[in-house]
């Protein structure tokens, strides 16, 4: 008879490629708890010590403004289990993929009740507003581009009717017929 393949060929039990199958078997084999943090509430996520800031980011990060868990995060930073990089890393990680209507007024209410990491803060908040910067100026050079190519092109048909224009004035047709056919005004034919 043949191997039913399936999407894992090979043997997904653990225990069978560790040098201790029974440490395996009783690491890897009995039932373990797992924890939904999205139902607990965030008092008690802050009782988890070392974890706190990583379960709060977890539980809100899809959340539609994070500056309502600004307490709740200076709480946490304020136990003192986390240090400056990952303090950063995890700023950085809330305002990629987090949502706040005013980042910068986020910050700004952080630095407040974290006064220590203020200058951590700010620096992320000046980064974020350059970055705010050069994407305006590149939508700007791109609406620039954009605009000066539907002048260019509305100039290089303006163009094109006059030279139409004079080539029927030269053939004897009537500046309004040419008028009419071109739509160019009295005005812009005169000089024709």
């Amino acid at each position: 008879m043949k191997k039913r393949m399936t999407s894992t060929p090979h043997d997904a039990v653990f225990k069978r490629f560790l040098r201790h199958p029974e440490t395996a078997k009783t690491l890897y084999g009995c039932p373990f708890t797992l924890i939904d943090v999205t139902v607990m509430p965030d008092d008690d996520i802050v009782q988890h010590r070392r974890v706190a800031l990583l379960e709060l980011m977890q539980k809100h990060i899809r959340q539609r403004d994070l500056s309502g868990i600004t307490e709740s995060l200076a709480a946490v930073v304020m136990l003192g289990y986390t240090n400056r990089r990952q303090l950063r890393m995890l700023f950085h990680y809330m305002l990629q993929y987090g949502n706040t209507a005013e980042p910068g007024v986020f910050l700004r209410r952080l630095a407040r009740r974290l006064p220590q990491y203020e200058e951590t803060l700010m620096s992320i908040a000046q980064k974020l507003k350059q970055e705010g910067r050069q994407e305006g100026r590149q939508e700007g050079r791109l609406e620039g581009r954009e605009e000066g190519h539907q002048e260019g092109l509305q100039e290089g048909s303006r163009r094109e009717a006059l030279r139409i224009a004079g080539s029927m004035l030269q053939n004897g047709l009537d500046k309004e017929m040419v008028q009419k056919i071109t739509g160019l005004s009295a005005d812009e034919l005169q000089p024709l």
